[in-house]
């Protein structure tokens, strides 16, 4: 499992699931992208296809799910809030953009976080790169929802935590049912946020024009 606490939501791994090498994995992906291709009728021996198993690889491995390889997870820079800040932080409209586990496509939409501090703050960029990080595997959108709100709490070492998700699911959009319009909303509130009036103060925030 990629996080050991027992409470956290985790991501679906084999108990070797870690065990290749980013080479073993690039060479792997590769090979059986190639098989694909040729068995969907593409000639791999066209200039423009050739190289498509190797991007593919890439693609999968260092970006779009290089969130499975747990030395990815970005390093968390934490302050001292000595202008004893106490109000909520909120960083809303977070590019979302990860991959649905059951189709492999896309999940495209914003993330919007929330916190109180306490002693210290943590620096606005690293917000976006743990919301990146949790979102750069397979996922479910309840799940991603749980993961970064629960790496949150942990980096803070509180549970003064929100996290707002609205997302279109390629899964729906673009295939199956093919519903344009529909949004998918997930949220988690935990601490100060479960009491309704924040929750509210944190909904009007996020769904405000200010930007």
């Amino acid at each position: 499992m990629l996080e050991l606490n027992g409470t956290f939501p985790t991501t679906p791994l084999r108990k070797n699931g870690l065990a290749l090498s980013e080479g073993e994995k690039l060479r792997k992906i590769e090979h059986y992208f190639a098989q694909i291709m040729d068995t969907l009728g593409l000639d791999l021996t066209d200039d423009s296809l050739s190289q498509t198993p190797r991007r593919v690889a890439k693609m999968f491995v260092k970006e779009i799910f290089s969130g499975l390889n747990p030395d990815n997870k970005p390093k968390i820079s934490l302050f001292d809030n000595k202008y004893g800040y106490r109000q909520m932080l909120v960083e809303k409209d977070i590019t979302l953009y990860s991959n649905c586990e059951h189709h492999f496509v896309p999940i495209i939409g914003k993330v919007h976080v929330a916190y109180f501090p306490h002693k210290q703050v943590i620096g606005l960029s690293k917000i976006n790169r743990l919301v990146q990080y949790y979102a750069r595997r397979p996922q479910v959108q309840e799940r991603l929802t749980l993961q970064i709100a629960e790496g949150l709490k942990e980096v803070l070492r509180h549970d003064d935590v929100a996290v707002y998700i609205e997302a279109d699911h390629l899964c729906v959009a673009a295939r199956g049912v093919k519903d344009t319009n529909s949004k998918t909303v997930t949220g988690s509130y935990s601490g100060k946020f479960e009491n309704k009036v924040t929750q509210q103060e944190f909904l009007s925030i996020i769904h405000s024009g200010v930007k």
